[in-house]
């Protein structure tokens, strides 16, 4: 397999706290790819090593081998496949998925699906490996402007706020069930990371999946205002 940037970006690990790129045997990397992992001193491991001798349960056990109802949260540590996090992370599996059926179906609206596409798959590096989301814009609108518009449909594009129905063109129905999904995925966050009194412990990410609705609502009023 060839690895491009970013599939070498969606497929980074955290190793004993360090980022880590595992590449099989036969595997080869793009030069961009490998350029990228040189520049954030990611280190390349043969993928042999990804196969740890012992896991770690979330209770402090060590098993020597993986039980089919558990799987990775990070690094060799194994939780229930219906942990949170897990259940987020399937959350974003599911959006994304829709996000590229949608791409297809609205194809004019690529670019800006590509961009909705690579923050969710970044959200997922960010929990994976526990890093922040940072700052980022969407389709070259800030967090305030995002605001601005998708309160003010009838300031910036002449219509007012709609119910979607089965009278509306394709792509506005293809961005619906998109925005849906982003929202079942915001409250799946909700649930992941939230401390026993509630409070979040990444609000970067439920802050970024807030965002990522109001980008998709407002490519939902650029198309009814067509």
């Amino acid at each position: 397999m060839l690895y491009t940037k970013q599939q070498v970006q969606e497929n980074i690990r955290n190793r004993e706290g360090k980022r880590v790129f595992y590449l099989g045997k036969g595997d080869l990397l793009t030069s961009d790819a490998r350029d990228w992992l040189s520049s954030q001193r990611i280190e390349i491991l043969p993928s042999e090593q990804a196969k740890s001798k012992s896991y770690r349960l979330s209770n402090g056990a060590e098993v020597s081998q993986k039980p089919e109802h558990m799987t990775h949260l990070n690094g060799d540590i194994l939780v229930p496949k219906n942990h949170p996090r897990i259940r987020f992370r399937g959350a974003v599996d599911h959006l994304e998925a829709a996000i590229l059926l949608c791409q297809q179906a609205v194809p004019k609206r690529q670019k800006e699906l590509q961009e909705i596409l690579d923050l969710a798959r970044r959200l997922i590096s960010c929990d994976v490996l526990e890093e922040p989301v940072g700052e980022f814009t969407l389709c070259g609108l800030s967090e305030q402007e995002q605001r601005k518009r998708s309160h003010l449909p009838q300031e910036y594009y002449g219509i007012p706020h709609f119910m979607p129905d089965s009278g509306d063109s394709r792509a506005v129905l293809e961005l619906n069930w998109v925005r849906s999904l982003v929202r079942s995925t915001e409250l799946a966050a909700v649930d992941a990371f939230s401390d026993r009194d509630g409070n979040p412990t990444r609000p970067d990410i439920i802050r970024a999946l807030n965002r990522m609705s109001s980008m998709v609502y407002i490519l939902m009023i650029q198309e009814k205002a067509q």
